[in-house]
């Protein structure tokens, strides 16, 4: 396997994470992409180090957290809702992300890397920040606030996994990872979007 293309995979998931929580920051100011669609800007700092600051244990670790963080939101959404339908989705996405993270931990072993966090976690202060702010609402305010938190968690992955990951992968078994898991995103992103709508 080539040196850079698991890093690839992983750091691009992780910095969709990070630019998801940090969405659901209130302080946060949305901006106009290109395609149209209304975003929200990630901190100050930068999204992701360069991937030539990060080791592969490091992204590995990151990659571990990305899909721990929506377990622990799924998990919230289980827990704080009183929607039938949100906790349904809440246990869904616990579930896929789970077997996504089990996924990313078969393929580290397989390739003996030791998952080793980084010595800045922005990305684990944004997902702190995130579910703080998750924690303080309640009733359909907390339905709706994680309805949009899931949505754009899922299309910043969506987003990263088509216009950078896949063009750029070249190793078969990681790309035929990212591909396996590529619809269950958008099928998780689409459900959201569905019912965030249901409830306007």
């Amino acid at each position: 396997m080539r040196s850079h293309t698991l890093p690839s995979l992983l750091l691009v998931t992780g910095s969709a994470l990070l630019l998801a929580t940090a969405c659901s920051r209130p302080d946060a100011q949305p901006q106009q992409e290109a395609s149209g669609a209304t975003v929200q800007p990630p901190p100050a700092a930068p999204a992701a180090a360069p991937a030539a600051d990060l080791d592969d244990a490091t992204i590995v670790a990151i990659f571990d957290a990305a899909n721990t963080y929506d377990i622990e939101t799924g998990g919230l959404a289980v827990r704080k809702s009183t929607n039938p339908e949100v906790k349904a989705m809440g246990e869904n996405f616990v579930a896929a992300h789970t077997q996504v993270r089990q996924k990313g931990r078969d393929l580290a072993a397989k390739l003996g890397v030791t998952p080793t966090p980084p010595a800045d976690n922005a990305l684990g202060d944004a997902h702190v920040a995130a579910m703080a702010n998750l924690r303080s609402l309640s009733g359909t305010e907390f339905d709706k606030a994680w309805l949009d938190h899931e949505i754009k968690f899922h299309q910043a992955v969506i987003d990263a996994v088509n216009t950078t990951l896949l063009p750029a992968l070249d190793n078969a078994e990681v790309k035929a990872l990212v591909e396996a898991v590529a619809p269950a995103f958008v099928a998780h992103m689409e459900g959201a979007k569905a019912l965030r709508a249901s409830m306007k």
